[in-house]
């Protein structure tokens, strides 16, 4: 795809204090007004305080379905597109809003790839707190998550996956737009997400992307109603760029799995594509795996589409392909042979029940925050200790005696558990009687 030009005949450039206002008026841009936007952005011409008006008009009135469907192609077409046409396999990406605990990328990109699907997944960040698919596969000594476009797209070819950082020759209007939304509290703009998340993930080439977009105290999408009006934004943009999307509305109330950390949710992971390890995991990996060979058209009814993921975990070609994908990578595959021999903490405590009862309610957040405290998220100087983290987390619903183990905590460094501890206790709480944990799986959006 070529960028197209304004024409300064046809089209009179407005002042941006004028396209703020009719944003802020509640009114619609036009294409040429929505390019003449994105351009400025790209071309460092709209001051930051401008930006960052139109962001907070944008959050405030929202976009349309069409405006939105314009920005995302507007900032898809601010850089590189990737051409995948040649590789003759369907190409299918997927992509979650972040969440704590959640290692299922790690597992689908390989069962995917087993499935006979092409894999074009670059990540990124999308929360403080939250840590990457990318941090945790660092785990493994020599995986290098850094790669360029002609290097990205050899490796598709040869082995069909790749899990790789965000490329800057992709999209590079919507990283500018998004490092203003950080700083302007305006990253929960529905449309803004979408625009961001369909111009990095459709520029990788892929034909069709399964969303898993997560709700709760865990994520950014705090209210379920929000998060469903996201996965219909998300499919209904994808859907008019002529892209084939599915997205799942899950929760995010509590960590997904029994571990939070890099090492530890590697672990998990692992022990997933061996086809064990915590049932909600498994059922969301069954879940969004089956909407992908489905998806790519590998799989045409749901029974068979569960059959083709029970398939690839159980005989361990799955397994297979990991290794294969961290091996192209520079990765110790040994690790994921043996996972002992990651590295563990110093020290295991114990988070004790305050009193007897049952798991009320969990903050994923604060135990992210927590698990971020005792050194499992990147510093300022990008150092992780991927020995860290809690694992045995109790799930909501759960019964615990007094003193007995909320989460066991693992940690090298007595002044960082001090901090944390004041996350992990205040994350949970616990009441005489049984709560009714909440569906995994909300809604299904196509």
């Amino acid at each position: 795809m070529v960028r197209k030009t304004l024409s300064s005949r046809r089209f009179i450039k407005p002042s941006y204090a004028y396209l703020i206002e009719k944003k802020r008026e509640g009114q619609e841009f036009t294409k040429e007004e929505i390019r003449y936007i994105i351009d400025s952005i790209l071309d460092g011409e709209m001051p930051d305080f401008q930006m960052a008006a139109m962001a907070m008009a944008i959050f405030f009135q929202g976009m349309s379905a069409q405006e939105t469907a314009i920005l995302t192609e507007e900032m898809m077409l601010s850089g590189e597109v990737i051409d995948l046409s040649h590789i003759a396999k369907p190409k299918i990406d997927k992509y979650s809003t972040g969440g704590v605990g959640d290692k299922t990328s790690l597992v689908l990109v390989p069962l995917a790839v087993a499935s006979g699907i092409v894999i074009p997944m670059m990540g990124g960040i999308d929360q403080d707190f939250a840590i990457s698919s990318l941090d945790k596969l660092s785990a493994v000594p020599g995986f290098n998550a850094d790669m360029g476009i002609d290097p990205f797209i050899e490796q598709l070819e040869k082995i069909g996956g790749a899990m790789v950082r965000q490329s800057a020759e992709l999209a590079p209007a919507d990283a500018k737009l998004y490092d203003l939304r950080k700083k302007t509290a305006t990253i929960p703009s529905l449309p803004l997400i979408t625009g961001s998340v369909l111009s990095k993930k459709l520029a990788e080439g892929a034909e069709g992307l399964v969303i898993d977009v997560k709700w709760g105290n865990g994520s950014f999408i705090r209210d379920l109603e929000q998060a469903k009006q996201l996965a219909r934004s998300m499919t209904r943009v994808g859907r008019s760029m002529k892209r084939r999307c599915v997205a799942l509305v899950t929760d995010m109330n509590q960590p997904l799995g029994d571990t939070v950390g890099t090492a530890l949710e590697l672990k998990e992971a692992i022990q997933l594509l061996k086809g064990e390890g915590p049932e909600d995991l498994q059922e969301l990996v069954l879940k969004l795996g089956m909407e992908i060979v489905r998806l790519a058209g590998v799989a045409g009814s749901t029974l068979s589409a569960k059959q083709t993921v029970q398939r690839h975990i159980e005989d361990g070609t799955a397994l297979e392909k990991l290794k294969e994908i961290v091996a192209a990578q520079g990765g110790d595959t040994s690790y994921i042979d043996d996972p002992d021999k990651f590295p563990t903490a110093k020290h295991i405590r114990k988070l004790p029940a305050p009193k007897r009862g049952y798991v009320h309610t969990i903050n994923a957040a604060q135990i992210a925050k927590g698990v971020h405290l005792l050194g499992a998220g990147a510093d300022e100087d990008g150092n992780i200790d991927y020995a860290v983290g809690v694992s045995e987390i109790k799930k909501v619903g759960t019964q615990v005696k007094q003193g007995e183990p909320l989460m066991m905590i693992h940690y090298n460094d007595e002044a960082k558990l001090e901090q944390a501890l004041e996350y992990f206790k205040a994350a949970y709480r616990l009441a005489p009687k049984r709560p009714t944990p909440p569906p995994l799986i909300v809604e299904r959006v196509a």
